[in-house]
């Protein structure tokens, strides 16, 4: 029972083990973006949709929000705010949009203040599409609460 690990011995359980790793990746980073397409929704990305993107990331939102996850922890998450308030109507939502975005920065004390960025409805309305179609993408259950 005392049998000492030799050098080759080490060298192949290195190796072995590398390799093992590696082709584990591969297939699980294989399945991932196999699933991308079923998951992400893309055959309901709108030029609405895209022009979204570009005001979201033009404006620097991801500096304050998170979106699926990623970007600030400083202001709410975006990914779910259409199930949050938009009651699944989208034009409600849109509305809603268009009003918040109309009365920032809100002057009530102690809140974190939003800037006005001064949109066009027809912006706001491309940014709702994206923020519409980024809650229907398949987040499988994340962020874990509603509120993000």
């Amino acid at each position: 029972m005392s049998e000492r690990i030799t050098k080759d011995m080490a060298k192949n359980i290195y190796f072995g083990g590398g390799i093992f790793a590696i082709l584990v990746f591969a297939g699980l980073t294989f399945d991932s973006v196999k699933q991308i397409p079923e998951l992400s929704h893309a055959e309901n990305i709108t030029e609405s949709v895209v022009l979204g993107k570009k005001i979201w990331e033009n404006n620097n939102c991801v500096g304050c929000h998170t979106l699926l996850g990623e970007g600030a922890y400083y202001a709410p998450e975006l990914g779910n705010v259409f199930q949050r308030l938009g009651s699944s109507d989208e034009a409600s939502f849109k509305s809603y949009m268009q009003g918040w975005m109309a009365s920032q920065p809100l002057n009530i004390p102690d809140r974190r203040k939003m800037p006005q960025f001064h949109l066009a409805p027809e912006q706001v309305d491309n940014l709702a599409d994206f923020l519409i179609w980024t809650s229907k993408v398949n987040t499988q259950e994340w962020p874990p609460n509603i509120q993000g």
